[in-house]
């Protein structure tokens, strides 16, 4: 049986300490040399005794001093870290010296490590530098100030909506700050509750967002929230649920042509307009009449899936106004609205009346009708009669004045007057006749016809063309022509060499319109001469004389042989 080993607590106190914590492993090996005998100084590394012996008690002198290089002593600041090997080999009160005895070789050799620790600390230098002074800490800046959530987002509405699907929109908040916006929570809860779950995993950018994979007729409470890096804004809701329900077609009314503008009819007609429309599933068409419910009694309306007939068997004045029809799917609709005019004849001139009389003229005035016939007055018709025969004469014609004045009237004649108003639709069945009438005085005419002085229109005879000598063939007939003038009409005479030719059949004398012509009809050899025209009347006389020259024919070389 080995030894009892001493307390190592009482030789810890003596050994030097270690400078630093790091050489502790160092000076406290796996395996230790065994602890030198009496008298003998203890080596750098010692042996550990073999696994399963018992360790070798220390010797209960006092050991070998360390060498005059060594560290000192440890003090109270030596860390405890430099005590924790010695401590655990050591058994303490409360151990019993059997469970001591039973420690492994390992912690039985931390005392004979710790006797070689001073040999190994010798070789570090004599003087150790002191810990280098802690810098002084710059001071704490003050903290930032919280950042604030956005407004909420606005007009947050339904865009388009499936079995499965609903498509909001949305613009973003009013008020954003200095923080940004980073997106968009959008959260959805089923009607009736307050389970509100957001439906994006991450934040939404855009204004616009489908939310999937919903179960079809669940109705869905919606809303939005801003988020940034001061939180979450107030959320927008719609102030509806909504109908997780297909809209196939929305509704859309195909108002025709014709009626985009005011639709005219007269009193009695019957009337039958067809306005198509669309929508998937069947919508639910309703009608008004300026604003309020339709009077079955008065107007017929019959729907089908693709048009709406609003039917009205005999239309009065009444029938006029604005009809609006509104076409819905659900929370879809279109409307459209017509204008619809009954007309009819307008009624006569309120009043008329004549404001003077003067000369063949007749002033009169009148005032607009009374009734219109539900549409403008688009002129007037003025009549006259004679009191003598009592028919009727139209004067003027879709006339547009309240005033006109009537001429060419007869004089001594006494003449009454009425007016008819029009419109679009024809002109008044009855006229309002004026109660005077219209006597046209007769006055006394002096008639003094002009003195006209009457013009000497007498001329002597003058010549304006003259004759012209002439050359002509023997056997070709020519003429002579000279024009005259002179009133009253002169007196024509043709002479050849100064003798009158008178009567001669070979000579043809002509005189028309001034103009003078002698025909000499197939001239001789003896017919060449002086010819003259000598024109003759009361104021005096005129002559003109020419020469005329008779050539014989050209005769070939052949016939003169």
């Amino acid at each position: 049986m080995p030894s009892k080993p001493a307390p190592i607590k009482k030789a810890a106190k003596k050994e030097p300490a270690k400078k630093e914590e790091e050489k502790a492993p160092e000076a406290a090996p796996a395996e230790a040399a065994p602890a030198p005998a009496e008298g003998e100084a203890a080596p750098a590394e010692a042996a550990a005794p073999a696994e399963g012996e018992a360790p070798a008690a220390p010797p209960a002198e006092e050991p070998t001093p360390p060498p005059a290089n060594a560290p000192a002593p440890a003090t109270e600041e030596t860390p405890a870290a430099a005590e924790a090997p010695a401590d655990a080999a050591a058994p303490t009160e409360e151990t019993p010296p059997a469970a001591a005895a039973e420690a492994p070789a390992d912690a039985a050799a931390a005392p004979a490590a710790e006797e070689g620790a001073p040999a190994a600390d010798a070789e570090a230098p004599a003087d150790a530098e002191a810990p280098a002074p802690e810098e002084p800490k710059a001071p704490t800046p003050p903290p930032p100030p919280p950042k604030e959530p956005t407004s909420a987002p606005v007009d947050l509405f339904v865009e388009d909506k499936n079995d499965t699907s609903v498509t909001i929109i949305w613009s973003q908040p009013e008020v954003v700050g200095d923080s940004g916006l980073d997106g968009y929570t959008i959260e959805v809860c089923k009607d009736g509750t307050e389970d509100w779950k957001a439906v994006n995993e991450d934040l939404q950018k855009s204004c616009r967002y489908v939310i999937k994979n919903q179960t079809t007729g669940d109705r869905l409470k919606i809303r939005v929230v801003a988020v940034n890096a001061g939180g979450r804004s107030p959320p927008v809701a719609l102030p509806e649920a909504v109908l997780v329900k297909e809209v196939a077609n929305r509704p859309k009314v195909r108002l025709p042509r014709f009626l985009r503008q005011r639709y005219v009819a007269q009193v009695g007609e019957k009337i039958n307009l067809s306005i198509p429309f669309t929508g998937k599933p069947k919508p639910v068409v309703t009608w008004t009449k300026n604003g309020q419910p339709l009077d079955t009694k008065r107007v017929n309306i019959r729907s089908t899936d693709r048009d709406s007939i609003l039917f009205i068997r005999t239309s009065e004045r009444e029938d006029s106004g604005v009809y609006e029809m509104c076409v819905k799917v659900e929370d879809f609709e279109d409307k459209a609205s017509l204008i619809l005019q009954i007309v009819e004849l307008p009624g006569p001139p309120a009043s008329v009346k004549i404001v003077d009389t003067w000369g063949f003229n007749v002033a009169l005035e009148w005032t607009a009708p009374k009734d219109n016939g539900n549409t403008e007055i688009t002129g007037y018709t003025v009549q006259k009669a004679d009191k003598k025969t009592g028919d009727w004469f139209t004067v003027l014609d879709h006339y547009h004045r309240l005033n006109a004045t009537i001429s060419d009237l007869i004089m001594g004649n006494v003449y009454k007057f009425r007016v008819f108003s029009e419109n679009k639709v024809g002109v008044s069945e009855s006229a309002t006749v004026a109660k005077e009438e219209a006597k046209i005085l007769k006055t006394a005419i002096d008639y003094k016809p002009p003195e006209y002085k009457e013009r000497d229109y007498t001329e002597a005879p003058k010549f304006t063309t003259s004759l012209s000598d002439r050359a002509a063939t023997v056997g070709y007939s020519t003429k002579l022509l000279c024009s005259v003038r002179g009133f009253p009409k002169p007196k024509v005479i043709w002479m050849k060499n100064q003798m009158i030719i008178g009567d001669d059949p070979k000579y043809r004398q002509v005189c028309v319109q001034g103009i003078c012509t002698l025909e000499i009809r197939k001239p001789g050899n003896f017919d060449g001469g002086v010819y003259s025209c000598k024109a003759k009347n009361t104021l005096g006389e005129a002559t003109v004389s020419c020469k005329l020259e008779v050539k014989q024919p050209a005769v070939p070389d052949a016939e003169k042989k």
